[in-house]
């Protein structure tokens, strides 16, 4: 799946990113891929919430605004709007920022929705994890560019999937993870949501995303 090499959060990011988080529950075709390909299940923002004990470091605030099929949490830091840094809080006792504001992982789990699996595999390995996708979901890629477009977003300019990792990449060991570092019922530090070990960033490309 070849894309162009813009950058996560710069072309094709929504003209009104205020305006993004409740469209990834207002359309069929957007709830459709988020909740299956990328386990995003922003549908009923009321209805999540954290479990006690867990907190930001900083003292600032958690706010949880979707979840995944395991009940693992995403979250705003802070508070403002849809410019706060996200962060993924696992069950497993992980926790770590995957996004600065909604574009950014709204990209990432457009163009890559197995993000989960990056770390610590092989280009062949990850390779062999998005062909999985898309053996599940022969039309993943029509599917992905119908809730692209409908978030306004031109699937042509999306970011490609080796730099919407390596943006995670960054945010997972750079200032934002000490900024967002999460703590767990105990008042201890949360795991890291990612190891050291990105050998997978280095993915080669699929076939080219026209080429159906």
């Amino acid at each position: 799946m070849s894309r162009s090499t813009a950058t996560p959060g710069s072309a094709g990011a929504p003209a009104r990113p205020d305006a993004l988080l409740p469209r990834l529950a207002g359309d069929e075709e957007v709830v459709a891929f988020f909740a299956w390909a990328a386990d995003l299940d922003a549908t009923d923002p009321a209805d999540h919430e954290l479990e006690d004990g867990i907190r930001l470091a900083s003292g600032a605030r958690l706010e949880q605004f979707a979840r995944a099929g395991t009940g693992d949490a995403f979250c705003f830091v802070g508070e403002g709007g849809e410019e706060r840094p996200v962060v993924y809080v696992s069950l497993d006792g992980e926790a770590g920022p995957i996004a600065l504001g909604p574009p950014e992982l709204v990209q990432l789990c457009l163009v890559a929705p197995w993000w989960r699996d990056a770390p610590g595999r092989t280009a062949e390995q990850l390779r062999a994890v998005a062909d999985e996708y898309r053996e599940d979901l022969p039309d993943l890629d029509e599917r992905r560019d119908r809730a692209a477009r409908a978030l306004g977003l031109d699937p042509a300019v999306l970011p490609s999937e080796a730099a919407a990792l390596a943006r995670l990449a960054e945010l997972s060991r750079g200032p934002a993870a000490t900024a967002c570092l999460v703590l767990g019922y105990e008042g201890e530090p949360l795991d890291p949501l990612f190891g050291t070990d990105w050998t997978g960033l280095f993915i080669q490309p699929g076939p080219a995303r026209n080429q159906r």
